[in-house]
């Protein structure tokens, strides 16, 4: 990482998180571990919800597919038009870069370039969450996931998916419907077949959070909640304070080592504070979770056509879904939610769309670079002591622990355990 590193090391050991979900509570208990003195900063209140809280729950080396690849663009244009589709796209003019890079890196050239790395990310990240449930309890399931298939079509795609999977090292199973049967009677299934991918796992994404942030205070870490980031005050091309609004008319400067801009969707905003331009689109999702299930799968699940996601979380059951790129706003579009409910009961006979009346929505946003990637890595030589980690779309929870035990490494000025250099925030 060159003197980027070196400017980082020599920034001394108090270290300020910028976000509290998922990627920064790793970073702040990562960096702990090192070490260093960590401040998290989250503009939410105290249990506020966030990315992390209600997402689907999912650690996946099945996706080692970044989202900018061939036929994203056309598979796009045809959800577009429908309003119950998985996928929707506001226009707006801070989306035109966005959607131009996006567009420049569909191409299959890119994702041969990335398959080993984001394979090699969520490996190292699965063992990493292995590690963490012996020290806390968050219900980590490793039974693997079923990509679900209701077309034979479908399912061929994504038996050449699992072939590509198997040179990677990963377990796989081409299963048929009778199969699935087999490996999850739990549940009714009305599928011509799907891919079991076995390294996968699932968890109580909520009880994840809340275990970490119980070490992270037990290690000394300092949590600000109801803190936004205001800006930043710099000397010699370094970051030495954190402006943070503490109410309608005060602020505060919070003294920095060392900062991490870690705000998801919102870190575009504070990295051009910086100078740095952080290509970046919102991906809002929704979930919707059922306390008592008619049916109960002991495997999580992906319904591949209609891109809905399935997670078991102890006696409950919760359905996730939909990519709708646009403003960093929480709203429910109620036709995207009976989108889901049909694509359910579809594939779930035993589940009904009239099943879902009631049960509340939740919506997330999901911080998306245009080619797939996250951004990890130094800031630039305007801010030698900051380092970005954002910019997972789907896959903030699977690659969180990764995330922070590389930025660990990056504060104490380590090498990495991978080479990131494909993940640097300057990029574009």
């Amino acid at each position: 990482m060159g003197n980027d590193t070196l400017n980082i090391n020599a920034s001394g050991d108090r270290v300020v998180v910028i976000g509290g979900g998922v990627i920064g509570l790793c970073i702040a208990y990562y960096a702990l571990r090192s070490g260093k003195q960590v401040v998290l900063l989250e503009r939410e209140a105290a249990g506020g919800d966030n990315c992390s809280a209600k997402n689907a729950g999912m650690v996946v080396p099945s996706h080692f597919v970044p989202l900018a690849a061939p036929g994203m663009i056309a598979l796009g244009l045809r959800w577009m038009l429908n309003p119950e589709s998985p996928f929707a796209f506001s226009f707006r003019p801070a989306l035109v870069r966005w959607a131009y890079l996006f567009w420049r890196h569909a191409r299959r050239s890119h994702v041969d370039t990335c398959l080993g790395l984001l394979s090699e990310l969520n490996l190292k990240s699965r063992e990493l969450f292995v590690e963490l449930s012996d020290e806390f309890d968050y219900g980590l399931v490793k039974r693997g996931l079923l990509m679900l298939c209701e077309k034979q079509q479908t399912l061929e795609g994504e038996a050449r998916h699992a072939e590509t999977a198997r040179k990677l090292g990963l377990d796989v199973e081409v299963c048929d419907a009778c199969r699935l049967t087999e490996i999850d009677p739990g549940i009714e299934m009305a599928v011509e077949g799907g891919v079991w991918f076995k390294d996968d796992c699932h968890m109580d994404p909520a009880a994840f959070s809340s275990g970490l942030r119980d070490r992270i205070i037990a290690m000394g870490g300092e949590f600000r909640y109801e803190s936004e980031v205001e800006g930043f005050i710099r000397e010699s091309g370094r970051v030495v304070a954190v402006r943070v609004s503490t109410g309608p008319a005060s602020s505060e400067e919070i003294g920095a080592g060392q900062v991490v801009i870690a705000g998801g969707a919102w870190s575009p905003v504070l990295a051009r504070e910086l100078g740095l331009s952080l290509p970046m689109a919102a991906g809002k999702g929704y979930s919707m979770t059922l306390d008592e299930p008619v049916q109960l799968p002991r495997i999580c699940s992906i319904l591949a056509e209609a891109r809905v996601a399935v997670t078991p979380i102890g006696d409950a059951l919760r359905f996730a879904g939909t990519m709708e790129i646009g403003g960093r706003n929480l709203s429910i579009n109620e036709r995207r939610i009976k989108g889901i409910c049909k694509s359910v009961s579809r594939c779930f006979p035993g589940f009904k769309e009239e099943h879902f009346d009631g049960v509340e929505r939740w919506a997330g946003l999901r911080p998306c670079a245009p080619d797939g990637l996250p951004y990890i890595g130094p800031a630039g030589p305007g801010a030698g002591n900051v380092l970005i980690a954002t910019g997972h779309s789907m896959m903030g929870l699977s690659l969180a622990p990764v995330t922070g035990h590389l930025v660990a490494q990056l504060l104490s000025g380590d090498s990495p355990v991978m080479d990131i250099a494909k993940l640097a925030p300057a990029r574009f």
